[in-house]
């Protein structure tokens, strides 16, 4: 009979030496013999946090959505969807490319505000709340400086109250305003 606990401590001892794939495949072999949903749950969450480590950022995610379904109820939750939103935060590169990992983070941390506001995961989301306004804020930004520059005054205009409207305590609020008088 296989025993779920050595799989467990083989998954978390290729962890501590940073071989993550093994870990995360040991862990998903463990949770798969747990007979308790407690420790399933666990090795669900080391074996998305493994994945994460090596940068399998999509496999992590659907292995986290896939915990969230099937453990609701662990006490674990919260951390979920704090790495999913972590996840996606790691994945911003260059605002003015991509913003669907802008916008996935900004969600995932929304969630993690209310669902779970008293905690420290709500805090640092927050902080990273902030960090990603500054960037769609800058992204505004940009695209209004460049229908200044081609003057198309219209467009500028509606990127700059965009600024003004939802990216009010970011620091581009001094220029969208300053713009907006100029234009």
């Amino acid at each position: 009979k296989v025993n779920p606990y050595e799989i467990y401590e083989e998954g978390l001892k290729a962890f501590e030496q940073n071989d993550f794939f093994f870990a995360s495949k040991k862990f998903s072999e463990a949770e798969l013999n747990f007979e308790q949903t407690e420790k399933s749950a666990k090795a669900a969450i080391m074996s998305s946090f493994a994945l994460y480590g090596i940068n399998f950022y999509d496999d992590a995610i659907e292995n986290l959505e896939r915990y969230l379904k099937t453990y609701p109820g662990d006490k674990h939750v919260i951390y979920a969807h704090y790495l999913i939103a972590i996840i996606y935060y790691e994945q911003i590169s260059d605002e003015k490319k991509d913003l669907k990992p802008l916008l996935d983070a900004k969600d995932a941390f929304n969630l993690v505000i209310q669902k779970f506001p008293l905690t420290d995961f709500a805090i640092d989301s927050k902080y990273k709340l902030g960090l990603i306004n500054d960037l769609l804020a800058a992204k505004e930004m940009y695209i209004a400086r460049h229908y200044i520059k081609k003057e198309r005054w219209v467009a500028a205009i509606n990127r700059l109250k965009v600024i003004v409207k939802h990216y009010d305590t970011t620091i581009y609020i001094e220029e969208a305003l300053h713009r907006l008088v100029e234009v």
